[in-house]
């Protein structure tokens, strides 16, 4: 499985589940079911880069903006959540946290932000397939602590200043 893959699985299960990340998730296993778990291992490997990828301090800043707050799990299962918005919301968040006010069309805390169970979908569908858990995928572990930074979390007016936008739309 190749990237353009990997993100055409993930748009197509978002978009069938109108956004909802427990629906996203549950295609998402129903999609995987339908390959070999070598291409499951694959989808896996693509989702855990770009989960440690998104480990930033700066990304963290924009998640405890939109939810109000984020702890350690809260921000690992925002940064499932952000995967499943696709290629560009990822990329973008990544690149720029602060342009989330931008490429978000709309954000409910109640909703989104929590794709933790999108980070088991590929091991579940492997598990289902083989009868075994997953083994390593043979890529880096993520760092020990968040990358670039830190980001005063708790100061408002460092949150405020540090991502004008994201604070405007969404704390103004």
């Amino acid at each position: 499985m190749d990237e353009t893959e990997f993100w055409e699985l993930v748009d197509a299960t978002r978009d069938a589940a109108e956004g909802d990340p427990e629906e996203q998730a549950d295609l998402l296993v129903d999609r995987l079911l339908a390959l070999d778990p070598d291409m499951v291992l694959d989808f896996s490997r693509h989702f855990e880069a770009r989960f440690n990828r998104a480990y930033t301090w700066d990304l963290w800043g924009a998640a405890w903006i939109l939810l109000d707050g984020a702890s350690d799990d809260a921000f690992d299962f925002f940064r499932c959540w952000l995967i499943g918005q696709g290629r560009e919301v990822y990329e973008g968040g990544v690149h720029d946290p602060d342009s989330l006010a931008d490429l978000l069309a709309d954000f409910d805390e109640e909703i989104d932000g929590d794709g933790e169970e999108l980070g088991y979908a590929a091991d579940e569908a492997y598990e289902q397939l083989t009868g075994t858990v997953a083994p390593d995928l043979g890529i880096p572990p993520a760092a020990a602590e968040p990358l670039g930074p830190p980001v005063e979390l708790e100061n408002d007016r460092v949150l405020a200043e540090r991502y004008p936008k994201l604070w405007e739309r969404f704390r103004g």
